[in-house]
């Protein structure tokens, strides 16, 4: 990828804009999102890119703020809509029914009143479901849109869409503005997962924000996620979902169809409640010692890993699950007591024990009551003795593991059940605002009807006068109490002989020496009202 275009003012920018539209020069990558259930690919996340003629192929951010500086935004915004709906609906066509794209909207385009009715006309033109799509919308976008930011999310909900708060955690966001939003799904930002192993403070970051979505009722997705261990890491803590270059770099159409027809998903052992194998690591700088614990161990099935000093142990322990560790004490460099302190800090749920020929005995007491070490062994051991400490301590271990496994199947149980409740109150908010929104409507007709100066009434499906204006009013001030009353015993003058309580469609009636057409409607065909309206016109006598 190249820098920004060198290209200073708008107007030649603008003009070069709209000639990479004109010929073709934007491409489209896509970029897998992958279920941490299953393995397998869910979705996509299109990603624009300008194939410029003398800079090379640029990446979305060397060109797209200089693009909305020059107005430009909603042409390439449409681009992509345009054509990740063409492939989505390919897709579909060729058996991928269940795949969903992922396209970001700039805010500028958030705040765009026509853009919601652009999505949804694309959508019907190349015939996909607008559950299919998904809007990657930034915290930044929100703050930006203002008091009126609620309702063009409820807009997009209620139009079918999906929703994703995109790079959570770089912006203004909080508890209470999340909770408020009907975001289906939150994006970690790749910021909190590029050390996610290593630093405390970005793992509890990492840790609170998947339980605070789940918690909400929303799925999360890991961003930027490039090793094993940041996976192993994010399965472990119920992340949903991940997206970064340790499962796929962003993909050319070519390139995807052949990752998708190949059918390739995530390895069995970063799948969320799987139980791994027992992973053993063995530290120790004489050669022979670990291959003779090799030979002892190898029997018991263990996947065991092996360093010579405490470097190696920490920089295996960065890359590679850890269930227990064995080491020895006196090794150049580190002592195998502050080896196991590291180990403790950068792996906490693994069991330590240290096996040594010597006691230090001040080194080896301060690791023992500070938690480093569960255990500690002498040399030369018994092999028995030796196997069954091992064992014990895998057995330690995997009752963590099942109590683990056990508490995030409940919380597993507990999002399923908040993504319900949120489905529901979301449901509920959109009826509340129908339910206004008709109310509105009604009022608006009520007074358009007292105001006519044609007599009209309102009657529900059993004859009751539910409704009568200004004019019926005077019209019939004569009657006494007409509302709630019925019809054909207060007003008999409507009803002509052997009407039998209704109301023909088209008659004529007398009242007060003055003949009136007498029209009824029924009412229901194109709504869900019940019951009829009267209408009342003055027929001009024959001159």
């Amino acid at each position: 990828m190249q820098a920004a275009p060198q290209t200073k003012d708008l107007p030649a920018l603008t003009a070069a804009l709209e000639q990479a539209l004109a010929q073709d020069q934007l491409r489209l990558l896509y970029q897998p999102l992958v279920d941490l259930q299953s393995g397998a690919v869910v979705s996509l996340e299109a990603l624009v890119r300008w194939q410029h003629p003398d800079q090379g192929l640029l990446a979305a951010h060397a060109f797209l703020p200089q693009a909305d500086s020059a107005g430009m935004t909603a042409a390439i915004g449409l681009w992509v809509l345009r054509r990740a709906c063409g492939d989505l609906q390919a897709w579909r066509r060729g058996g991928q029914i269940d795949l969903r794209v992922a396209i970001n909207i700039s805010p500028s385009q958030f705040r765009d009143p026509g853009f919601c009715a652009a999505v949804v006309a694309m959508l019907d033109e190349c015939a996909v479901a607008p559950g299919a799509l998904t809007l990657e919308i930034t915290e930044t976008a929100l703050t930006e849109a203002g008091d009126g930011c609620d309702d063009v999310l409820a807009g997009f909900k209620a139009r079918g869409l999906s929703l994703t708060l995109d790079d959570f955690g770089t912006g203004h966001g909080s508890l209470s503005s999340l909770k408020r939003y009907p975001f289906d799904a939150i994006k970690i930002d790749a910021d909190y997962i590029r050390n996610v192993v290593h630093d405390s403070h970005d793992a509890a970051m990492a840790k609170s924000i998947i339980a605070m979505g789940h918690n909400l009722g929303m799925k999360v997705v890991a961003e930027g996620v490039e090793t094993e261990s940041q996976c192993d890491f994010l399965r472990r803590n119920m992340c949903d979902q991940i997206q970064g270059y340790f499962f796929a770099p962003p993909l050319d159409s070519a390139e995807l169809h052949q990752l998708l027809a190949s059918g390739r998903t995530l390895p069995a052992h970063l799948l969320r409640m799987h139980r791994p194998p027992r992973r053993l690591l063995l530290v120790d700088d004489e050669p022979n010692i670990l291959a003779a614990l090799k030979r002892l161990l190898r029997a018991d099935q263990y996947q065991i890993f092996t360093a010579g000093d405490g470097p190696q142990g920490l920089a295996l322990l960065a890359q590679q699950p850890v269930d227990v560790i064995v080491s020895d004490q006196r090794m150049p460099g580190m002592l195998g007591a502050d080896f196991l302190r590291k180990a403790r800090e950068l792996a906490p749920d693994t069991i330590r024990i240290m096996l040594s020929g010597y006691t230090e005995l001040q080194s080896v007491t301060d690791a023992v009551n500070e938690g480093a070490i569960y255990k500690f062994l002498t040399k030369p051991w018994e092999d028995e003795q030796l196997r069954g400490h091992i064992a014990e301590a895998f057995r330690v271990k995997e009752i963590a593991d099942d109590n683990l496994r056990l508490h995030l199947e409940v919380r597993s149980a507990n999002q399923e059940l908040a993504a319900a409740n949120r489905r529901m109150e979301q449901l509920l908010l959109e009826k509340q605002r129908q339910i206004s929104r008709d109310e509105i409507s009604l009022s608006v007709a009520r007074e358009l009807l007292q105001h006519l100066p044609l007599p009209v009434i309102g009657m529900d499906d059993s004859g009751m006068i539910a409704f009568i204006n200004g004019a019926a009013a005077g019209l019939f001030r004569h009657s006494g109490g007409l509302l709630g009353n019925e019809a054909s015993a207060v007003l008999p003058e409507l009803f002509p002989a052997g009407a039998d309580g209704g109301l023909p469609h088209h008659h004529l009636a007398d009242i007060d020496g003055q003949r009136y057409t007498v029209m009824c409607y029924p009412m229901g065909e194109h709504s869900a009202s019940r019951g009829s309206l009267i209408t009342l016109s003055t027929v001009e006598p024959d001159r």
